[in-house]
């Protein structure tokens, strides 16, 4: 059908304004511009009970974004993170992971519920048209801008609001601190932890490949052995994390090779133990070079020389491998006179 088929009487008028009937039917366009529905105020913009009913919902989704955002933190430090609970229909999950998700959640959800309440019930809800503008901005554009910011702030009763607005600042206030508490999984702090080893006075040295206390014939001029404190077990819950700091690498030297006396004071009949960790990112140390009597870690190339004390000769390593002091026991077995002098593997910054 077309236009001129369709009765006069049943097009929309001609006449009318942008709130409440159509604006002047363009010509040729049998349909007109019906224009907008008349504004309907919101029973917050005449009825100030309801505005204040509207602005203590809107304080409470905040406080409860603060409550929540207190109940993250509070998770964080008191759960314990192996806590195994069960949750209906979701099933056994972790109670830290399972806390901190709702709490969290809960923050967020409060504060965006809060805005959107607060927007949809005491902000001004008039509609505006504007004109499209271009796209660079001049002076006048920013002064509207400012203008429009300034008007804005105005209708959204933020100043004579006080109660959402002290609220709202409190919950984006308290928000970043669920972040903030999460720099908990930096630490602890080691403490002396990087300082000491499993090593102490009167442990045996264990061969790590046959896990059998070695005796200084074990040990032959030239060969490279790979030892570990008595008592360390590789089923052990924390062998790796102390296997990483106790593993011993066991040269043995002609006396008249050694060029450090302190070395050589700290030997057992020309043996020597040295850490296996490089000091320079903590890589293990396994090629070593019989004639010069160099070991070279394989990540970034540090070369130490085992005849005068461990020092370094090349790559980025900053300073010597330390070594264990040993001794034979009565029982004829190479055992340790105590902890490495200094801490083993890479330098940290409060390394004194």
């Amino acid at each position: 059908m077309s236009s001129q088929d369709i009765p006069e009487e049943t097009l929309p008028s001609a006449q009318g304004d942008a709130h409440g009937g159509a604006v002047t039917q363009q010509a040729g366009d049998p349909f007109a511009d019906p224009g907008l529905p008349p504004h309907e105020h919101r029973i917050q913009d005449i009825d100030e009970r309801a505005a204040k009913r509207s602005e203590r919902a809107v304080a409470f989704l905040f406080l409860l974004s603060m409550l929540a955002t207190v109940g993250f933190i509070a998770s964080y430090v008191t759960l314990p993170v192996d806590k195994i609970i069960y949750v209906f229909p979701i099933g056994h999950i972790s109670a830290l992971n399972f806390a901190l998700g709702l709490t969290l959640g809960v923050a967020l959800f409060c504060i965006g519920a809060g805005a959107v309440h607060w927007a949809r019930t005491l902000m001004s809800d008039v509609e505006v048209a504007d004109e499209r503008h271009p796209i660079e901005a001049d002076p006048e554009v920013k002064a509207k801008v400012m203008a429009d910011f300034r008007d804005g702030a105005e209708e959204s009763a933020i100043g004579r609001r006080p109660l959402i607005r002290r609220t709202m600042f409190g919950a984006l206030a308290l928000l970043p601190l669920s972040g903030v508490v999460l720099l908990r999984d930096l630490g602890p702090l080691p403490g002396t932890k990087l300082r000491k080893t499993a090593w102490s006075e009167g442990k045996m040295l264990i061969n790590q490949n046959t896990l059998q206390p070695l005796r200084p014939e074990d040990i032959q001029v030239g060969s490279l052995t790979f030892a570990m404190p008595e008592g360390l077990k590789e089923e052990d819950h924390d062998f790796q994390k102390e296997i990483s700091k106790a593993a011993l690498m066991i040269v043995r030297l002609r006396p008249e090779n050694i060029k450090d006396k302190r070395e050589l004071d700290w030997s057992a009949d020309g043996i020597v133990a040295f850490s296996k960790i490089c000091t320079h990112v903590g890589c293990p140390i396994s090629l070593y070079e019989q004639q010069t009597h160099h070991v070279l870690c394989p990540c970034h190339q540090s070369t130490f020389d085992l005849a005068d004390g461990g020092r370094v000769i090349f790559g980025p390593a900053g300073h010597a491998l330390p070594q264990l002091r040993i001794k034979v026991n009565d029982k004829g077995y190479l055992e340790a006179m105590g902890d490495f002098a200094e801490p083993v593997g890479p330098a940290f910054w409060e390394r004194g």
